[in-house]
């Protein structure tokens, strides 16, 4: 008898609770169902992370918020810069739209109770930036012959390729990981001016930036 007992626990009893449980996701109704797949829906739109640059063509610092989607390999950035008072000249303020490709993640060292690393050996990454400022415009003042400007000076399309090497909190109070990267990058204009002037060598039409990842989901 109390074998009897034992396997009905042992077998019997698992199995009546996993089908309680399987019936109460049946048993939502068609209201509550319908707000579930809307609340995942708009759960995309959550930013994922912040940055924080130096320098790549979009300011001397620049800051925002950022997406992550496609099995993390791709990632959308929107951040807002600035250009400081120069020589003179007041300073502006510029907004970026860039995309992020990631290939390839390799896992380092880790510290089991604290944080784990990761490497990120190369990025690209191509984003368009535009400046505010009535000295940047798209089209030339009248003040200027035809043809003396072609290219509008308030938004330039730009690339960059670069590394980036993660540190993952194993018990996150404020951010799920810290990335840090850099970038090796150049634009529209200055690719044309290398085409167009032989002095100039490749390596003058790239530059470097810095930044900072903070992921928060």
């Amino acid at each position: 008898m109390r074998k009897k007992i034992l396997f009905f626990l042992i077998i019997l009893l698992p199995a009546a609770v996993y089908g309680q449980c399987e019936g109460g996701k049946d048993s939502l109704s068609k209201y509550e169902k319908r707000i579930l797949k809307y609340q995942r829906r708009w759960s995309h739109f959550i930013p994922k992370y912040t940055k924080l640059q130096f320098a790549g063509g979009m300011g001397m610092l620049s800051g925002g918020i950022g997406w992550v989607y496609g099995k993390k390999h791709w990632e959308t950035d929107l951040l807002i810069g600035f250009v400081p008072e120069f020589s003179g000249e007041s300073g502006y303020a510029t907004i970026t739209l860039k995309e992020n490709y990631i290939p390839w993640n390799i896992k380092l060292n880790h510290t089991p109770k604290f944080y784990d690393w990761n490497l990120e050996p190369f990025t690209v990454s191509l984003y368009i930036n535009k400046i505010f400022g009535e000295n940047f415009w798209r089209t030339p003042p009248q003040r200027y012959p035809d043809g003396y400007y072609y290219m509008a000076t308030n938004m330039r399309i730009n690339i960059a390729f670069g590394q980036r090497i993660n540190v993952k909190m194993r018990n996150p109070k404020f951010n799920k990981a810290i990335g840090f990267f850099y970038e090796v990058g150049t634009n529209d204009l200055y690719i044309l001016c290398l085409v167009q002037n032989k002095t100039l060598k490749i390596h003058d039409i790239f530059s470097l930036s810095l930044g900072l990842r903070m992921q928060i989901f």
